[in-house]
C-alpha cells in the first residue's frame, strides 16, 4: 500500500513517524475521513478542510490546507493504489518536539494521506437498518469548548470494546453513548438523528458531541425539504418514543436505525423495523447532493 507523506507518496514502511513527534507523545493531532464520489472527488472536501485548519489553529498547530493540492495529491495517491473510489484519512500530526508540554506553537506539522477502498456496498442495510445499543460508557467532555476530531480516541475505543463484548447484539450494531448528565451524545463513529411527528431532533453541540460535516449537511438538506430541525438536549427515553431513527457518517452517509438496545439488552423497534420514510428521502437528497 502507498501512502501520502508530507505531499509525496510512499510505500506504507517507509513513511515512519519521530518518538519525539508530539502526535504520538501526547496525542497533538488532527484528522478528517471523508469519502470521494463520481470518479474520485472528494465530497464536501471544503467543510473538511475548514474544520480541519480550524481545529490546528485553536491548539498552535501551523498548517493551512491548500484545497487545490490536496486534492492534486488525493488524486495521485489513488491513481497509485489503483482505486478510483476512496475511503480517505487525512491527519496533520504535531510534529517533533522535546520531551515535556511545548510553551509555543508546532512550526513543522506532519501530514499524512491515507486510502483504501471504499466498504462493498450494502443497500440491504439502507432499508433494513441495523441496531444501536446503548452503552454503559459515558462520552467524555471535549478537551476545549467545542470537541475537536483530534487522535485522542481512547473514549471511541473503549466503547467499540464495551460493543463488541455485550452478549446479543446485532451485528453490525452501533454503539450509542450519553453523557455524563444522561443526555444523548453520538454513536462511537456517528452521529444521531431521530424523528416524530414530522420533525427532526439532534443532539446539540453544546452536549459535547463532535460537529459532524455529514451531520450538518443532513441538517442544511433536512430545512431544504421544508422540515423542522431542532437541535437539543434530549433522554433515552425520548428516544424511545421516535417514529424514525438514523445515524450519519461521512462514509456511511445516512443508515435508518431499527432496533434500540438498552443497557438491561431489552429491544424496542422503531417504527416499522426497517427504514422510515423521512429517513429515505433524506437519504436520496444527500446521495443526489453527492452529484453535484
Amino acid at each position: 500500500m502507498k501512502i501520502g507523506w508530507n505531499g509525496s507518496i510512499k510505500l506504507q514502511e517507509e513513511a515512519v513517524i519521530s518518538v519525539y513527534d508530539h502526535g504520538f507523545l501526547y496525542g497533538m493531532g488532527l484528522f478528517e475521513t471523508f469519502r470521494t464520489y463520481g470518479g474520485g472527488k472528494p465530497y464536501l472536501l471544503e467543510r473538511h478542510l475548514k474544520r480541519l485548519a480550524a481545529g490546528c489553529e485553536s491548539i498552535g498547530v501551523r498548517y493551512k490546507p491548500d484545497q487545490s493540492e490536496l486534492t492534486n495529491w488525493l488524486r495521485e495517491l489513488m491513481a497509485a493504489n489503483e482505486l478510483e473510489e476512496a475511503y480517505v484519512r487525512l491527519t496533520v500530526t504535531a510534529g517533533e518536539g522535546v520531551l515535556g508540554l511545548p510553551s509555543g506553537d508546532y512550526e513543522a506539522p506532519n501530514v499524512l494521506l491515507l486510502v483504501k477502498a471504499l466498504p462493498a456496498p450494502n443497500e440491504a442495510l439502507y432499508r433494513i437498518g441495523r441496531e444501536l445499543a446503548l452503552l454503559r460508557t459515558r462520552r467524555n467532555t471535549p478537551e476545549g469548548e467545542v470537541r475537536l476530531k483530534s487522535l485522542h480516541y481512547m473514549n471511541n475505543i473503549i466503547a467499540k470494546r464495551e460493543l463488541a463484548a455485550t452478549a446479543g447484539v446485532a451485528p453490525g450494531a452501533e454503539g450509542l453513548m450519553l453523557t455524563r448528565e444522561g443526555w444523548l451524545s453520538e454513536g462511537i463513529v456517528s452521529n444521531l438523528f431521530f424523528a416524530r411527528a414530522g420533525r427532526v431532533f439532534t443532539p446539540a453541540i453544546e452536549t459535547g458531541i463532535l460537529p459532524g460535516i455529514t451531520r450538518q449537511r443532513v441538517i442544511e438538506l433536512a430545512r431544504e425539504a421544508g422540515l423542522a430541525v431542532e437541535e437539543g438536549f434530549y433522554t433515552w427515553t425520548e428516544l424511545l418514543e421516535a417514529e424514525e431513527v438514523w445515524v450519519t457518517n461521512s462514509i456511511q452517509e445516512l443508515v435508518p436505525v431499527s432496533a434500540l438496545r438498552d443497557e438491561e439488552g431489552r429491544s424496542t423497534e422503531v417504527g416499522s423495523g426497517q427504514a422510515g420514510s423521512m429517513t429515505l428521502k433524506l437519504l436520496a437528497a444527500y446521495r443526489e447532493d453527492t452529484k453535484s
